[in-house]
């Protein structure tokens, strides 16, 4: 596999961009080449602390930044020698494989739509975000990419999620549930019942219309919506993560006995065991489904632990054919609904 890195994204890079590439190099097995793209200088300067450079890792010299506060569509004509757009060019010219940037979310989507295209069966593409719940991870899509959807789109992304979650979530037939207002098929908007009707009828494993609440408490494998609302949904569980850490974090060192109960705790593992179940950077970063080539996309914040799994997952989506797979999916669905 030959992964293409925006060595300059996220709000740690290059460091934490260079490690987790370095700990994968040296961790994991069938990687072909790494490119590290971005400031060559400052790239090389990060290799150097961790000695000998391992042999599969190439360092491409990109001399612009894509900034988080950049509008994504002005960045991508102003800065072309940008670290992600010369990554994205890797794979378009098929020296990589796959792409991951912890940069500007816009840019990434941008960048790989105008530059890879869908594939011959997608319309738009979806983000598919790993989320965690009282059961087991599920995928929600689209988290982002696409606010403007049409029914037809939803099955897409619901035919991709099936995809995903199967191959590499390793979930035996999948459930798909549509996010709405209610569980009863009547409820939702004009657009969301009309995206019922195609999902009921075709082959996936429908269960019909699901609520926010069933998404934690883990009804369903694979969540579907337009991006407006699977960003809400996104930024609202990352926001109530937040706040019951700290709410923990507080209430554990309010007293002497309290601080005493939590070292007992930290000592079993039981924080470690709940860390682990809700720690966003296990999952290797969010996929950005339905482009030519494999992309995934990190967090602003990753660190090279979450660096180390996306390409892990990068690599298990090559490996899986995960693109031929989609297409496969997409045109059974809509053969069979004609």
């Amino acid at each position: 596999m030959r992964i293409a890195i925006d060595a300059m994204g996220g709000d740690f890079a290059p460091c934490e961009i260079v490690k987790g590439a370095v700990e994968a190099a040296r961790g994991l097995s069938g990687i072909e080449r790494l490119f590290l793209v971005g400031n060559e200088t400052a790239i090389r300067a990060e290799l150097a602390l961790y000695g000998e450079t391992p042999e599969c890792i190439e360092v491409r010299h990109a001399s612009q930044v894509i900034e988080m506060d950049d509008s994504p569509a002005l960045a991508l004509r102003r800065k072309k020698d940008s670290s992600i757009m010369q990554a994205v060019n890797l794979v378009k010219d098929g020296e990589a494989d796959a792409i991951f940037s912890a940069g500007s979310t816009g840019a990434a989507v941008a960048a790989c739509t105008l530059r890879l295209r869908t594939l011959e069966s997608v319309n738009r593409p979806a983000i598919a975000t790993v989320m965690p719940s009282l059961k087991s991870p599920f995928v929600l899509l689209d988290a982002g990419a696409t606010t403007d959807c049409t029914a037809a789109m939803l099955v897409e992304f619901a035919a991709m999620g099936d995809i995903y979650a199967e191959k590499i979530l390793n979930i035996e037939k999948p459930t798909v549930g549509l996010l709405s207002i209610g569980g009863e098929d009547a409820k939702g908007s004009k657009f969301t019942k009309e995206a019922f009707q195609l999902l009921e009828s075709s082959h996936l494993n429908f269960i019909g219309n699901v609520e926010s609440h069933d998404l934690f408490e883990g009804k369903v494998d694979v969540a579907v919506c337009d991006g407006f609302i699977g960003n809400v949904v996104l930024k609202t569980g990352e926001s109530v993560s937040h706040a019951m850490g700290q709410w923990i974090r507080e209430s554990f060192s309010s007293s002497l006995i309290r601080k005493i109960g939590a070292g007992i705790l930290k000592a079993s593992g039981a924080f470690k065991e709940i860390k682990e179940k809700v720690d966003p950077e296990a999952y290797g970063g969010a996929p950005l489904l339905g482009v030519k080539g494999v992309c995934i996309i990190g967090h602003g914040s990753s660190s090279s632990y979450a660096v180390y799994n996306a390409i892990r997952v990068a690599g298990a989506a090559i490996e899986q054919k995960l693109n031929r797979l989609i297409e496969e999916e997409i045109n059974e669905i809509f053969q069979n609904s004609e």
